[in-house]
């Protein structure tokens, strides 16, 4: 067998760690024709099949999830090697990927990146939007910015911004026609705006006053699966809306929406950004890390 070219290598490893041609094109930045083109070519060489393919779905064989499992450390300690001559440069240089919840975005991530961007243009940053709790190694992100309680135990993470509160808000002439609600069990006879998490299942909106921390199933005419989503109604006088502190605030202090239940409604731990452990993590990311720990939140 002749010698392999270690780009097949790397676009085998892509599509496993995606389970898709087509995430992998967009991660590769080729044509998924052109992958398929390069695993039947490799499997043909090796004379093994390493996925299994249907119209929906990519899983490996046992000689494919072999072959991941002994080439990728190896790949990763290539990457490594290559982060090590960073130590030689003037400037950190190279790319970051970064898996954030949708208002995540907005709220916290998006407004840092100017002025790390500008401290360090020899370095570009990916931020892909995703509201599932996505597994970042898995899929190939550096980092992952998500809530404070969603974070898994094993990753590395430091704050993104203050701590976060929420807000239940109604528009006044929504409180005119159906009154105010006292407490959080009142909600679940009052119109509601809900939130689907893209799981499937329905938020139950969370509150907090002393010993007590009541969960509220509640019920109302719209269901969005976004945040930012749900001030429209609310400001269209549809129902109350249980959103960030910080999305609201304009409309609060412009009449258009009125805060209830504020009482109700403690400070959680605000975004962190989260990385996994490695023997050597890359420049780039190091010095995006940094930044953020660098600011006065």
């Amino acid at each position: 067998m002749s010698r392999l070219d270690p780009n097949d290598l790397s676009t085998f490893i892509a599509i496993a760690r995606q389970k898709s041609f087509r995430k992998a094109s967009e991660e590769l930045g080729v044509t998924a024709s052109a992958l398929s083109h390069a695993m039947r070519t490799l499997e043909e060489r090796l004379g093994v099949r390493l996925l299994n393919r249907t119209t929906r779905s990519v899983a490996l064989t046992e000689a494919g999830q072999r072959l991941y499992d002994r080439v990728t450390p190896a790949f990763r300690d290539i990457d490594d090697a290559i982060e090590d001559l960073n130590r030689f440069r003037d400037r950190p240089a190279g790319s970051i990927r970064i898996n954030a919840a949708r208002l995540a975005c907005h709220l916290v991530l998006l407004p840092l990146l100017s002025g790390f961007t500008r401290s360090y243009p020899d370095v570009s940053v990916e931020v892909v939007s995703d509201n599932a709790l996505s597994d970042i190694v898995g899929k190939g992100f550096d980092a992952g910015v998500r809530f404070g309680e969603a974070l898994a135990a094993d990753m590395i993470a430091i704050p993104l911004g203050p701590r976060k509160r929420f807000s239940v808000v109604a528009s006044p002439e929504f409180l005119t026609r159906h009154g105010v609600p006292k407490t959080p069990h009142d909600l679940r006879h009052f119109p509601c705006i809900r939130y689907r998490f893209d799981s499937g299942a329905l938020y139950r909106w969370e509150f907090e006053r002393g010993p007590e921390a009541p969960e509220v199933e509640v019920a109302g005419p719209v269901t969005v699966n976004d945040l930012d989503l749900m001030v429209r109604p609310a400001l269209d006088g549809l129902g109350l809306a249980y959103v960030f502190e910080e999305q609201v605030a304009a409309y609060i202090q412009s009449g258009q929406l009125v805060e209830v239940l504020s009482d109700w409604c403690p400070y959680y731990p605000g975004f962190f950004l989260y990385y996994p452990s490695r023997r050597q993590m890359p420049a780039a990311l190091r010095a995006f890390v940094d930044h953020v720990r660098a600011q006065r939140f």
